[in-house]
């Protein structure tokens, strides 16, 4: 069965991801994590390999070392910095296969929430100000 095409928030983070290319934040950090993002019977696979910050990304079904399976519509609020990754692993909401460290390392590559965002610059600003 052909793949969903993949739409917002989530095409923009793996479109972006591949564009990016190096991240210094993942610049000691080795392994792959492979998405299947489920919407109904459809299943569409992202692989994201990182080798010391070099980010690749593919559409690959092969073995990760870590496997983050979740419905497609819930992943698109991680991938637009609404939903933390691994809180919702840790509400179940997430599912994780392999090892765990890697979704701690890649949630490091969502976009945080804007509030939060917000009041941190805002919180910035007072402090300089006074």
């Amino acid at each position: 069965m052909a793949a969903p095409a993949m739409t917002g928030a989530t095409a923009e983070f793996f479109d972006e991801l591949g564009r990016r290319g190096y991240e210094p934040l993942l610049r000691k950090a080795k392994g792959s994590v492979r998405f299947d993002l489920v919407d109904g019977k459809r299943i569409d696979r992202r692989r994201v390999t990182i080798d010391r910050g070099n980010l690749t990304v593919s559409r690959k079904n092969i073995a990760a070392d870590c496997v983050i399976r979740a419905d497609e519509a819930l992943f698109g609020r991680v991938a637009a910095g609404e939903l933390n990754a691994v809180a919702a692993v840790m509400r179940g909401e997430l599912a994780v296969d392999g090892d765990w460290r890697l979704v701690v390392l890649i949630q490091r590559l969502f976009p945080g929430p804007k509030k939060a965002r917000t009041k941190r610059r805002a919180a910035g600003y007072a402090k300089r100000q006074s």
